[in-house]
């Protein structure tokens, strides 16, 4: 039975291997502290966090999730170690991103379990409210046994104050450390799933409808509004529509009328249609999947939903398959240790035997576990055989026959796809690796790695070209899933090094101009990209949305720069981290096709550039992370097939639609 204690509340614990799961409503950072008697850490080896994750006896996460699993070995522990204290910390707020702390966020949930899922004693973290550092329990040694105790203290001051309450002289630097590690572990990390809804569906905010051409241009010399996806309008990658309580935020409150107290989270409006059903499956079957099945307001709403779906199903029945082996593994070891402790066993027929029963044992469990994973991957690999033919052209592949009969879109999508993700245990299905739009972070097409997981030698001159094949293929789709007008991209190729892969956006005219050449050129847009950006925010602070410049244009912006750093000066490169910061919020994103050891030379100063753009490979890389349990997944890009001339016919169409106006 599972004990759910109180703040100080003990229980004793009767297994030596366990996994400590920890449920929060954010993205947390999860570390582990080992101390002696008097509860003192004598160094910065004696903690287990994202940038050192594995210590004697204990594993933590390697980045910020919202779910973790830190494994704890109780009997591979020095004689020095007498507590083990489970820590957690909010990510360091990144540009005022993300809650500073834990009191705007739901109490985290943590757990002591045995390998095999069994719970022994939990802890809700209640009555946090400033701090944003955490002692959530402690494992401790009592007279040769161990036992946990909630603990429940917390720090305003963060994890360098937690750490110098425990006796740490590097109490600062390790926490400058664990930030450190954490901001990699979140440049590296997929998207953040929408919020479930309180059904148990997983959905989303139907997006704030795009200008259409029905709605008219601003006439000549007229003030131009911004778009929805930085103007007054809240985006609908931001949660759609929320009523307000009053006050200032409220029209009506604004203009003197009544105030609207309806409730922000609570819908209004008419529900949704329900999902398609599934056709009836054979006794003893599973049910046939749909396209579509998901909860949302239209099609696009639930295909989107449901690749999210079988993304989190795929995701979590890997980790148990991957939990039961380990489990199954280490109770093989254990049984091992057990049979050769006793010298009369060590040879002979009855140590073979104990020997034999023991792999026997493991070999069950993981084919169990395996037979488990086969049944859910085959049902994943049936649904995703429905889901692919059905998805519109902003979630498809390259191959897929909807862009033979592409048309210009009439409204932006929710997202878009950026190639596909898979996991070595699940080699049939590949999960659409889906972004939202608009934008909220920049890419990074790495064109340095020289291998891939194959074994196989891509030389630099290759990966140059196939990144940027990459970034064209990337821009085209951009360019597609946009109505006509409202996506415009530049390009800075300085030594011109990337004119082939190019030629499809400068041959079809779908580029604002000529890709910039030379130093010079560098400057122009760099400078041209900054002012707007410039513009945008102080329209934007001053209160006066609608008060750009005449014949401004309002759609959204994406620079493509090829050959960092070569052709930027200390000015351009301080340009380009500024876009980085602050163009996303305002409809200036950035696509970079580098190699980051060439950058070598500016030190850490481009450290927070890097860590700030998503990064995406031209080969097949095992780069990204789940945001559930943070599996290290294999990214594939997204490829035109050979020969195929539809990326060409695409951009064909969307050129058209700008010169003519129509969609």
């Amino acid at each position: 039975m599972t004990a759910e204690l109180v703040r100080g509340q003990n229980h004793p614990l009767s297994q030596s291997r366990l996994e400590i799961r920890i449920s929060a409503g954010t993205p947390v950072a999860a570390a582990a502290a080992l101390s002696d008697e008097n509860g003192r850490i004598h160094g910065t080896e004696w903690v287990a966090h994202p940038g050192a994750p594995v210590q004697p006896g204990l594993e933590v996460s390697r980045q910020a999730a919202a779910d973790h699993r830190l494994a704890v070995d109780l009997d591979a522990m020095t004689e020095a170690v007498h507590r083990v204290s489970v820590l957690l910390a909010l990510p360091a707020p990144d540009g005022g991103a993300g809650p500073a702390r834990f009191g705007a966020v739901a109490a985290p949930f943590v757990a002591v379990t045995g390998l095999d899922g069994t719970e022994v004693a939990s802890y809700t973290i209640t009555g946090l409210d400033l701090e944003s550092a955490v002692v959530a329990l402690e494992l401790y040694r009592r007279q040769g046994a161990w036992k946990v105790r909630a603990v429940g203290q917390g720090y305003a001051g963060g994890l360098a104050e937690l750490f110098a309450d425990q006796g740490l002289a590097e109490a600062t630097q390790l926490a400058s450390g664990i930030d450190e590690a954490v901001a990699r572990g979140l440049a590296r990390s997929v998207q953040a799933p929408p919020p479930r809804t309180s059904e148990g569906g997983r959905s989303r905010q139907a997006a704030a409808p795009a200008v259409g051409p029905d709605q008219g241009a601003a006439p000549q010399g007229a003030p131009v509004p911004l778009p929805p996806s930085y103007g007054g309008q809240p985006s609908g990658g931001q949660g759609g529509p929320q009523p307000a309580y009053g006050g200032a935020t409220d029209p009506h409150a604004a203009s003197g009328g009544p105030v609207n107290y309806s409730h922000p989270g609570r819908q209004t409006s008419a529900p949704p249609p329900p999902p398609p059903t599934a056709p009836p499956a054979q006794p003893g079957q599973p049910a046939r999947p749909v396209a579509g099945d998901a909860t949302g307001w239209s099609m696009e709403e639930r295909l989107y939903n449901q690749v999210w779906g079988m993304f989190e199903d795929l995701a979590r029945t890997t980790a148990a398959y991957r939990s039961a082996v380990d489990f199954a593994e280490s109770r093989m070891d254990k049984e091992l240790e057990q049979a050769l402790s006793d010298p009369r066993s060590r040879i002979g027929g009855q140590g073979d035997a104990a020997r034999e029963a023991a792999r026997a044992r493991c070999s069950q469990l993981v084919d169990q576990a395996r037979a488990s994973l086969d049944r859910d991957v085959a049902q994943l690999v049936a649904e995703a055989e429905v889901v692919e033919p059905a998805l519109p052209p902003a979630f498809a592949r390259w191959d897929n026959p909807c862009w033979h009969a592409y048309r210009v879109p009439m409204e932006i999508p929710m997202a878009l796809r950026l190639g596909d993700l898979r996991l070595p245990e699940a080699e049939p299905i590949r999960i659409p690796m889906l972004l939202r739009l608009p934008l909220e972070r920049g890419l990074w097409i790495d064109s340095g790695r020289t291998d891939s997981l194959d074994g196989s030698f891509t030389d630099s001159h290759d990966m140059r070209r196939l990144a940027m094949d990459t970034a064209v293929a990337h821009a085209a789709r951009l360019l597609a899933v946009y109505p006509a007008g409202e996506f415009t991209v530049h390009v800075v190729d300085p030594a011109g090094s990337g004119a082939r892969a190019l030629a499809p956006l400068t041959q079809t005219g779908v580029l604002a101009g000529p890709p910039a050449q030379g130093a010079a050129g560098v400057t122009e847009v760099l400078a041209r990209l900054t002012q707007r950006v410039d513009l945008v925010q102080m329209a934007l602070r001053g209160g006066a949305p609608d008060a750009l410049p005449p014949g401004f244009d309002t759609s959204q912006q994406l620079l493509i720069v090829n050959d960092f750093p070569h052709g930027f000066d200390d000015r351009a490169v301080n340009q380009l981290r500024y876009l980085v910061d602050e163009g996303p919020s305002v409809g200036v994103h950035l696509m970079m096709v580098a190699d980051r050891e060439e950058s070598a030379g500016y030190g850490p100063l481009l450290d927070p550039l890097w860590r700030a753009l998503l990064r995406l490979t031209p080969v097949p890389d095992d780069h990204l992370a789940d945001p559930w349990v943070g599996h290290a997944w294999t990214y594939e890009p997204p490829t035109v097939p050979h020969g195929s001339e539809v990326l060409r016919q695409v951009l064909t169409k969307v050129a058209e639609a700008r010169r003519t106006g129509s969609r």
